[in-house]
């Protein structure tokens, strides 16, 4: 269209509707364009300002800042509030990208990626029906196909895509124990509510599984007792000699096994619980079997190391989390079912959003999947980074992110300074420092410090959790810019922080 006209057609629109800046529409074109242009700026600077991973600041320095400011205020041009946003988030936003930081399953995010959010924000379809999201529907469900036979299932399967981990663990669990009810005592919760014996229901995962099970155990009106933790091997890993030996256990107890739930990928140790075996246990009781692979999940992209999760295609579930291990902007997740049928159990039809004859017409409405009603296009990410990047792309950033966490073990085995308590099967790495042999030392203490000053000072910002009642450090390595040349100055600054503490303590 001539540039005349179009200048002319929203200048007759401006002058209908006045006193409507700001609203993403036609008329606003150039405020649009205005605006992109300075937040491009805005995360340029970011990307070039941080020479470290955060800048330190502590909860009680910056909270400062927002005491003197009131929302009810009168409204600020764009650069008070970009000035007002670096002032309180920008210039203290850890920075994931940065190769220094190795501390939590914060994964660095590919530029396709992030092209796909602006067009998701500013179209902002919601994926719960078809009639609101069509074209973005059918790239929704073209990706879970696509997850579901990298996972090994097959045509039956299906999915959906989640806000995390967390609610996709959630999910699983929802359908574990609707499906047991339904199959061995008849009784629809959906409809009927909890049955009697529901108080009797085990779940049982390993100890280093994901809190959200025992969450989602209680969300459920199953009760956090519900939940059976499993002892480890030698390799953080579930024993399931042990597993069995449970779930006999709490048979005899007059208890009722409905899940099991296997970890590819733990949290604290990046290690895969035995697939294979544990699926076979689940099968023998007639339990559901499901495998949080929130982590793990990036083994999918990579042929040399695929076969380390070999038997998630038994699960009845899978939890998958691109923005953990495809290098997404959060939220980017899903959860995946062997056979599309149990999706029933907690299908719901509303006449105004998802009438039942919509599949009797085949018209796909993602909302009879979801625990979620609006739900964002965050499938377009996905979709952008694959067609951009590809598969073997990014599982060459999986692969360099397991080489370089192998040298990280192997650095911590060879200095006397620090003990290593696992190899991973993925890229995170539990140890401590250990200081001088010859003296006692509290080790919890020194390495609390060690952590907090690193936090304080923000140039290299590693995790820490507990095994044992004992405090240690965690490095959890998933930015494929990390090298070992990073890990050998992170572990020297680690080493002048202890050093310190010994010298004052």
């Amino acid at each position: 269209m001539n540039t005349f006209i179009t200048e002319q057609l929203v200048s007759e629109k401006e002058s209908l509707f006045p006193n409507l800046e700001s609203l993403f529409c036609d008329i606003n074109i150039h405020e649009y364009q205005n605006v992109m242009q300075k937040t491009q700026e805005t995360v340029i600077a970011f990307l070039e300002d941080n020479t470290q991973p955060f800048s330190g600041v502590s909860p009680k320095e910056l909270r400062k800042h927002f005491e003197n400011i009131n929302l009810n205020d009168a409204p600020q041009n764009y650069e008070e509030v970009f000035e007002e946003v670096k002032t309180l988030y920008t210039q203290h936003a850890v920075a994931f990208h940065h190769p220094k930081y190795v501390a939590h399953l914060n994964c660095p995010v590919v530029i396709p990626a992030v092209a796909a959010e602006m067009l998701i924000s500013s179209i902002n379809s919601s994926l719960d029906t078809w009639d609101q999201s069509a074209g973005g529907t059918l790239m929704e469900q073209k990706l879970i196909e696509w997850t579901c036979n990298e996972i090994g299932y097959g045509k039956n399967s299906d999915g959906i895509f989640t806000s995390g981990g967390s609610q996709s663990n959630l999910m699983g669990m929802l359908l574990a124990r609707d499906y047991y009810s339904i199959k061995n005592f008849n009784h629809n919760i959906k409809k009927d509510g909890l049955p009697e014996n529901a108080h009797r229901f085990r779940i049982f995962v390993s100890e280093m599984a994901h809190f959200s099970i025992q969450k989602s155990a209680s969300i459920l009106g199953l009760g956090e007792q519900a939940v059976v933790k499993i002892k480890t091997d030698r390799s953080f890993k579930m024993n399931s000699i042990l597993l069995e030996d449970a779930i006999q256990k709490e048979i005899e107890n007059g208890n009722i096994p409905i899940a099991v739930v296997a970890t590819a990928g733990t949290t604290d140790f990046g290690n895969i619980d035995p697939l294979t075996n544990i699926s076979a246990i689940a099968k023998q009781y007639g339990m559901w079997f499901h495998v949080d692979a929130a982590y793990g999940c990036g083994l999918l992209l990579t042929e040399q190391h695929r076969h380390l999760i070999n038997g998630i295609e038994n699960a009845d579930s899978v939890t998958v989390d691109y923005h953990k291990s495809f290098f997404q902007p959060v939220s980017s997740s899903g959860f995946l079912v062997k056979d599309r049928n149990y999706f029933s159990l907690i299908t719901h039809y509303a006449d105004y959003l998802n009438p039942k004859d919509h599949d009797e017409n085949e018209i796909p409405n993602q909302v009879n999947k979801s625990i979620q009603t609006t739900r964002r296009f965050d499938a377009l990410k996905l979709w952008f980074t694959l067609r951009i990047i590809g598969k073997k792309g990014l599982g060459n950033y999986i692969e360099r992110i397991i080489s370089t966490a192998k040298e990280a073990a192997i650095l911590l085995e060879n200095d006397p300074h620090f003990e290593l308590l696992n190899r991973s099967d993925i890229s995170a790495l539990v140890f401590r420092y250990s200081a001088d042999p010859f003296k006692t030392f509290d080790l919890s203490r020194i390495n609390t410090y060690i952590k907090s000053q690193l936090y304080k000072n923000g140039n290299a910002l590693v995790a820490g959790t507990k095994v044992n009642g004992q405090f240690y450090l965690k490095f959890t390595i998933l930015n494929p810019l990390t090298t070992v040349e990073d890990i050998k100055s992170i572990l020297i600054t680690i080493k002048k922080y202890g050093n310190e503490y010994i010298e004052v303590n």
